[in-house]
């Protein structure tokens, strides 16, 4: 019998409103040795039974994609007759790390191989009354809603049966595990102000909101969360951000826990119009479980340097890579791609299932142009072209690594077609920026090169993009060899080398961004080292000249790209530069109490004061430290 065969795809009869909490209950009569739930929503849930949290957290997927869990509930099952009560989250709106769909949840119960319960129009539901239902606070553009909750609305009246929803969803069993949430993280300190409560949590946390606290009366709380202070306060509001929840106390003891809202902070803060008093208000953790791959490092900064990389891309890793737990906890192919390549050697077995799941959820995206959208799964037609082919770079690094070609011949049509898209958008040989105000010819948070985000810009040719399609054309034909199919791209490898050098090669033995123009970029050249526009002696003279900061500095992300090319080009020669630019960087992340690595080099006070404390894509230290030989296992 195959998934959900008996079950409707069912939602609350209400007025469907965006950024909505409906609640579905059922008893589950009989005793049995062994059940499993499997469920699968739009857009996230809650299980519990018998008023036990049980698990949470839809997989981000698509309707053509769609993901249900297999929950083992057996162990939460007592007597023969259970409550089942599923809390479901509808977003609504189209984010960057949520394509919407239509609301509505299904599931079904298998005990003993037998279905003793599903979800049709039996199922009683309701708007769940304490939630505020269309409160449409975000966050962030990226990631989504806050939610506000009234612990005085609680009860337990109102449900009626559940009406059925026209849906249609391809199933795909999860990819790889679910996270696990872990028991409350301690608490470092609270501090009593003259405005409320700051609490410190001693290092960055990445989980869900939790508390348990006595109110004196009915008290209106907010609770605001961040990675650092600014005078003492965090954060609560940057620009259109909201980094806050609301919550309402009912008068005497309050314990709540929010499983759908994932926050990353090491502070939160408490503001309240009432006295109350603290019992704990912080985090309880989630993490992705993973081994860590045993490693010796000799020099004490090297290893600290390692440690919080390494502690950065776990706190990271949710149903997928994400660029920031805090801000936006969206799947980038740039970002993932780092990602993905530190963790081949930060974690046993290469974190191979982890990573080939991100890969297909990348690959599933659809787009007409045959691009990647920005991020996965994306409902904004935002797209970053240059990120389209850090993809087919990646899909390569996947192979490489783990040996598994089966993802270069499922998404051949994803990969050719990407590279056609490119193709189809040169002039005389070179490959153009791409028009229109979706297109986001982003390379890199520096000079000359971070685009114009909802910008129009020239469609003329550039430096950074030709070199990129040229390591993706290489990269394909790498695929293409070694899983045995055929190569439609003949020389045009070589040919796009000549044009390169044609077009961007300067006098000076230097590469400019555009031609006739003097933008002599760090990231622009080392492609061009890499993807072998640059002759040995030129690629000599490049990295001399990155040596004597002649060039325009690349950020700490796209650092990775210079250090490849000095590696290339001379490893013992530019071995201490590469460590001493490490060290002096990472250096400051440790140096100010960070436990994770930076957005980029300005910490907290980058993008008006949003810049990212816990990025993914910049724990490089742990590729280049295995490459170098640092790391010794």
């Amino acid at each position: 019998m195959s998934v959900f065969e008996k079950s409707k795809w069912i939602y609350a009869k209400c007025e469907k409103t965006a950024d909505q909490y409906t609640e579905y209950v059922n008893i589950l009569e009989g005793v049995y040795e062994k059940a499993v739930i499997n469920l699968s929503c739009d857009t996230d849930y809650t299980l519990y039974i018998n008023g036990k949290y049980v698990s949470s957290g839809q997989y981000g997927d698509f309707e053509h994609y769609k993901i249900y869990d297999t929950v083992d509930i057996t162990s939460y099952l007592s007597g023969n007759k259970n409550a089942v009560k599923i809390l479901l989250y509808y977003c609504g709106v189209n984010t960057q790390r949520y394509r919407k769909g239509e609301s509505g949840l299904i599931y079904e119960i298998i005990a003993d191989e037998k279905t003793v319960c599903i979800s049709n129009e039996s199922t009683l539901s309701r708007v769940n009354p304490a939630y505020k239902s269309g409160n449409m606070r975000y966050v962030s553009r990226q990631l989504g809603f806050t939610f506000s909750y009234d612990a005085t609305k609680e009860n337990e009246k109102g449900y009626l049966p559940s009406v059925s929803v026209d849906k249609t969803a391809n199933f795909f069993p999860r990819p790889i595990k679910k996270q696990e949430v872990l028991e409350r993280v301690k608490i470092k300190e609270i501090k009593k102000e003259s405005w409320g409560y700051l609490i410190d949590l001693g290092c960055e946390v990445v989980g869900f909101a939790t508390l348990d606290i006595i109110s004196k009366g009915e008290n209106q709380l907010t609770v605001a969360y961040g990675e650092s202070l600014d005078n003492g306060r965090v954060r609560a509001k940057i620009h259109d951000r909201s980094f806050f929840f609301e919550y309402k106390a009912k008068n005497g003891r309050n314990i709540f826990t929010d499983h759908m809202l994932r926050l990353s902070c090491r502070y939160m803060e408490i503001i309240t119009d009432g006295e109350i008093e603290i019992n704990y208000v912080g985090i309880l953790p989630q993490v992705y479980e993973v081994s860590e791959n045993e490693r010796i490092i000799d020099v004490p900064l090297d290893k600290s340097i390692y440690d919080i990389c390494v502690n950065t891309l776990k706190l990271c890793m949710m149903e997928h890579y994400v660029d920031t737990p805090w801000r936006e906890q969206c799947l980038y192919a740039f970002d993932s791609r780092n990602q993905m390549l530190c963790g081949y050697y930060a974690f046993k077995d290469g974190n191979r299932d982890y990573a080939r799941s991100n890969l297909i959820l990348i690959s599933e995206d659809k787009r007409d142009d045959g691009l990647l959208s920005i991020c996965a799964p994306c409902g904004t037609s935002l797209a970053i072209p240059s990120f389209s082919l850090y993809y087919v770079i990646e899909m390569l690094e996947y192979a490489v690594y783990t040996g598994d070609t089966s993802l270069i011949k499922k998404y051949r049509y994803k990969l050719e077609g990407i590279l056609d898209e490119f193709m189809s958008n040169s002039e005389n040989g070179l490959i153009k920026k791409f028009e229109g105000r979706e297109m986001w010819n982003f390379y890199d948070w520096s000079e000359h090169l971070s685009g114009a985000l909802y910008g129009n810009e020239k469609p003329i040719p550039d430096l950074i993009l030709n070199c990129l399609f040229i390591l993706a054309l290489d990269s394909y034909s790498r695929m293409c060899k070694m899983a045995d199919i055929s190569f439609k791209y003949g020389d045009l490898t070589e040919k796009m080398r000549a044009y390169v050098r044609n077009e961007f090669l300067c006098e000076n033995g230097i590469f400019t961004l555009h031609k006739g123009m003097e933008q002599y970029t760090v990231l622009g050249n080392s492609l061009a080292v890499l993807c072998g526009a640059a002759s040995h002696s030129e690629s000599v003279q490049i990295c001399d000249s990155i040596v004597k900061n002649k060039l325009t500095p690349s950020s700490l992300s796209m650092n990775i790209w210079k250090y490849e090319a000095m590696m290339l080009t001379d490893t013992e020669k530019y071995k201490n530069y590469i460590l001493d630019e490490i060290r002096n960087n990472y250096k400051k992340m440790i140096d100010s109490g960070s436990t994770t690595v930076w957005e980029t080099l300005e910490g907290s006070e980058a993008f008006g004061n949003a810049g990212s404390l816990c990025h993914g894509w910049s724990a490089v230290p742990i590729y280049v430290y295995n490459k170098l030989g640092i790391v010794k296992q």
